[in-house]
């Protein structure tokens, strides 16, 4: 009995959730023209986590054939579950810097709103789940894009200024690109490090105490360099 009437309801989930998805991607004028201003959080919440799930298993798929920043299973695994659990955490916490945003611009939207607004723009995570393995722009090119949708959101919800959304969510975007290229400098220089740790530990039977006390200390120092450069 119990299947019975649970299988419409995840059939009927899936094709809301895929047909929100592809309006979102292909049409954000349109989405967000029609959007429900309100109706609760569990809707846009449900959205947001499935969407997290997509990212985090295309995430272990790339990760398991080495491709992407997930390079073991246990941390492609680790993908699939810490990612929907940022994403439902930090959109309520994303909502509420957009919705101070949004009022200062002008809105008289309720949080709800824009936490609505935020939560399906999580429509692109799969999509940029996968340009995040071309280094520095595809990560850029997520955010640029999340940019774009909040802009959208802003003009068709917020009914603030065209020029005005384009402004203030362009230059917070060139914000997030600059310190999203920074962070993966930093990540770099943290992987060199690592190797020639590595590396050097692999020599370190062969070394005097002193020659070993001097390579674990030049590695603690270009660690300490590169965690103050990031």
């Amino acid at each position: 009995m119990t299947d019975q009437f649970s299988r419409p309801n995840v059939e009927k989930t899936i094709s809301t959730v895929s047909e929100t998805m592809m309006q979102v991607i292909t049409n954000p004028v349109g989405f967000y023209q029609s959007m429900p201003r309100s109706g609760g959080f569990v809707e846009p919440l449900v959205f947001a986590i499935i969407m997290g799930v997509i990212g985090g298993v295309l995430q272990a798929i790339l990760g398991v054939f080495g491709i992407g920043f997930a390079g073991t299973i246990l941390m492609a695994l680790a993908s699939i579950i810490i990612g929907p659990i940022m994403i439902a955490i930090f959109g309520f916490v994303g909502a509420a810097i957009l919705f101070v945003i949004w009022r200062l611009l002008g809105s008289q939207q309720s949080y709800e709103t824009a936490y609505r607004c935020g939560a399906y723009a999580t429509a692109v995570t799969p999509v940029t789940s996968i340009l995040n393995i071309i280094p520095y722009i595809g990560p850029a090119l997520g955010v640029a894009w999340m940019a774009y949708l909040m802009i959208i959101a802003s003009i068709q919800v917020h009914q603030v200024k065209p020029k005005i959304a384009l402004i203030v969510f362009g230059i917070l975007g060139g914000l997030l690109v600059v310190g999203s290229i920074g962070s993966q400098f930093g990540a770099k220089r943290m992987e060199k490090q690592m190797d020639k740790f590595q590396s050097e530990m692999g020599k370190i039977d062969e070394m005097k105490p002193e020659e070993a006390g001097k390579a674990i200390g030049e590695f603690l120092k270009g660690m300490q360099d590169g965690i103050e450069k990031k």
